[in-house]
């Protein structure tokens, strides 16, 4: 029994040992392609940022005449208002490195600055959504994210909200129309937020 004992922690030490060369050799690749590709990155010229996907932000669609007693929902009007005068880009997903070698090295503070917009962006809306949700404005919130969703937000509150209310509204294909949505995201929460979206439709079919 000892001898097997042995000969069992001896394999285990074994495997072990070469899982952990293995991570150690895979590990070391990567970082040298990084460096490589970064080191590529930083040599890449500016290219013209025309063809950017720029956001405008339709405020003139957008629920403004309701609860304007609340200091949240009018400082989201607000920040939209200063957005609109801003470039705006969707760049969820895409590291300096990536955005170095298609636009150039010059380029990354301008597309920095046109993503942080994006992000400011998509979490005022879902905020100025929450307080219309908790209103009981629900058909007015759905505008706000819808166009969220339009714009490729990774936030995930914003589709299952959104989910929700579609459901209430026996509006299921939009709910299909969400996930494919969501399968088009090049964002880390891409996989998280379509389980949540499928989940909550098998609890309606199940409901």
């Amino acid at each position: 029994m000892n001898i097997i004992f042995l000969a069992s922690f001896i394999t285990l030490i074994i495997v072990i040992s070469v899982t952990i060369k293995r991570q150690s050799r895979n590990s070391k690749q990567a970082n040298a392609e990084f460096w490589a590709r970064e080191n590529r990155a930083n040599f890449v010229r500016n290219k013209p940022l025309d063809d950017l996907n720029y956001i405008k932000i339709p405020l003139e669609n957008f629920p403004t005449h309701l609860l304007h007693d609340n200091p949240a929902v009018l400082e989201c009007i607000d920040i939209l208002g200063n957005l609109t005068s801003r470039k705006i880009v969707n760049l969820t997903g895409w590291s300096n490195t990536d955005l170095k070698l298609e636009y150039g090295t010059g380029n990354i503070s301008l597309l920095s600055d046109y993503d942080q917009n994006y992000t400011v962006l998509v979490r005022t809306l879902q905020k100025w959504a929450d307080a219309l949700l908790d209103a009981g404005f629900q058909k007015e919130a759905s505008v706000l994210m819808e166009f969220a969703v339009s714009t490729g937000t990774d936030v995930g509150r914003t589709y299952y909200q959104l989910a929700d209310y579609w459901n209430s509204q026996g509006e299921w294909a939009q709910v299909d129309r969400l996930i494919s949505s969501a399968e088009n995201l090049r964002s880390s929460n891409k996989d998280a937020i379509i389980k949540h979206l499928r989940d909550r439709s098998l609890l309606h079919m199940d409901s």
